[in-house]
């Protein structure tokens, strides 16, 4: 049995602050949902999980293993829109009459998307051709998305948190983070005083973040999230609540110099191979990621090359051509 395996299902945070390990169905294996139980004061769940039977499962064990059901939780606070942290939004909006937040930059963008899905698919999976997908690879990964958004019940109703903002948990104020980069609209919740970062997933201790560019997001996601680094830097927690392989990692400041010198050195090697033979940004995904990777993996190593050959492009280390023969942009020196 492996120490993650054996890892208790609650562990307590900060107070009357706890982390719950809930399994997904991904290489992670388990993400992170907090749960504050305050005497006398509401009682607060940050994130959600998959909508899996074995998410709602998990769940439902650590609210009973606090003392609470579902009907207890009257707030929510999601950090990001990606479906294992926001899948069971709307069912624990719907079963407890929960108020559902999330930064106001997230419901604009990331949320809103789980509301215009199939209306949004089609230029999802053309930014992907465009790009270099192969056009026999648009079919697999469209049924990707769908089973991805078949695990999403989303909020009715989202109401935003502002950067600066504070909510109160655990007795305590913390402030309202931007950490953009893995999502536009990140959020993260800052208590100076006992040094405490909810960091989501703005950093992880033994994967990096995917920072990938998707046709509806902002234009520059790896500028975004060097700057994220940047401010984590500048924060240097001591500790931090992440949401996968955590629940609970120390040592930010050292790992966020540690994430920034690793995308500066996929820059680097981007710049190399494109200026060596002009490709689309699915050929350079196929030489940074040189291994077999299942369908959702490949998206994600094409959306993360493609958001390290914009981010060159912007800065105007390379340069973009449509290849009219193949219908596809060409990165090139």
């Amino acid at each position: 049995m492996t120490a993650e395996s054996a890892a208790p299902l609650l562990t307590p945070v900060l107070g009357d602050l706890y982390a719950l390990q809930v399994p997904i169905p991904y290489p992670m294996k388990y993400v992170t949902v907090l749960i504050d139980r305050p005497r006398g004061g509401p009682v607060t769940m940050i994130d959600t999980a998959l909508d899996t039977p074995e998410a709602r499962q998990a769940i439902e064990d650590g609210l009973g293993a606090l003392g609470l059901h579902w009907s207890d939780v009257d707030r929510v606070i999601i950090t990001h829109h990606h479906p294992d942290h926001y899948g069971l939004a709307g069912v624990v909006e719907e079963r407890s009459g929960a108020s559902v937040h999330m930064l106001d930059v997230e419901i604009g963008r990331g949320e809103r998307y789980w509301h215009l899905w199939e209306e949004w698919l089609p230029g999802h999976l053309k930014h992907m051709r465009d790009h270099g997908l192969p056009a026999e690879s648009l079919n697999d990964m469209g049924a990707d998305n769908r089973r991805g958004r078949e695990r999403v019940h989303p909020a009715s109703r989202v109401q935003p948190l502002r950067e600066g903002q504070h909510v109160t948990l655990s007795g305590l104020e913390w402030e309202v983070l931007w950490l953009p980069g893995h999502a536009d609209g990140h959020l993260g919740l800052w208590n100076e005083e006992q040094s405490v970062l909810i960091a989501g997933d703005a950093i992880l201790p033994r994967i990096s973040p995917n920072v990938g560019l998707y046709a509806y997001t902002r234009p520059d996601p790896l500028g975004d999230y060097l700057q994220t680094l940047g401010k984590l830097e500048a924060l240097n927690p001591a500790r931090a609540v992440v949401g996968h392989h955590g629940p609970v990692m120390e040592g930010v400041q050292a790992r966020a110099r540690e994430l920034r010198d690793h995308h500066h050195e996929r820059l680097d090697f981007m710049k190399a191979e494109a200026a060596r033979e002009a490709r689309s940004a699915y050929d350079l995904s196929l030489v940074m990621f040189n291994r077999d990777l299942n369908v959702s993996g490949r998206r994600f190593a094409l959306a993360e090359t493609l958001a390290h050959v914009e981010h060159l492009r912007l800065l105007g280390q390379l340069y973009r051509t449509w290849n009219e023969p193949r219908g596809v942009w060409l990165y090139h020196a």
